[in-house]
């Protein structure tokens, strides 16, 4: 059914973003002042991410869409992120690095786990379509 159902399930949705508040922002549509009718936490660490997580998934019953480490963590954390979540996430999992490439985990066909490696343009790309982005500036990473 179209309408109703679809809008209670996209205010269950969520995207978790864990984000290093000292590197430069990326063009988020995701402020306090505009929401877009979606729902999104930043943190800032990965570590809060985990708990975050298992909170939005088991404490409140939330839909967790995707999370996303915006160069707040390094690989291994990132490798940690992925060890530990639970099997009930069936979300992406976006990692971006400081020069704006990154890895993807999604959900295969088997409902197994695949892993992409991305480069600074793959990133922008799926930023941009799943409207997660302005649009308006370029993915400018430092180092």
């Amino acid at each position: 059914m179209y309408g109703g159902t679809e809008i209670m399930d996209r205010e269950n949705r969520i995207t978790l973003i864990a984000r290093e508040s000292s590197k430069p922002d990326i063009d988020w549509k995701y402020n306090p002042s505009r929401t877009l009718g979606r729902r999104a936490a930043f943190l800032d660490t990965v570590n809060a991410l985990k708990l975050a997580v298992g909170a939005a998934l088991f404490d409140v019953g939330l839909d967790v869409e995707r999370v996303i480490v915006d160069r707040a963590g390094g690989a291994e954390e990132f490798l940690d992120l992925l060890a530990c979540m639970p099997s009930e996430l069936h979300g992406d999992i976006l990692f971006i690095r400081d020069d704006g490439s990154g890895f993807l985990s999604a959900t295969g066909r088997g409902g197994d786990r695949v892993l992409y490696a991305l480069t600074s343009h793959d990133i922008r790309f799926y930023l941009e379509t799943h409207d997660l982005v302005t649009g308006r500036v370029a993915l400018g990473m430092t180092a």
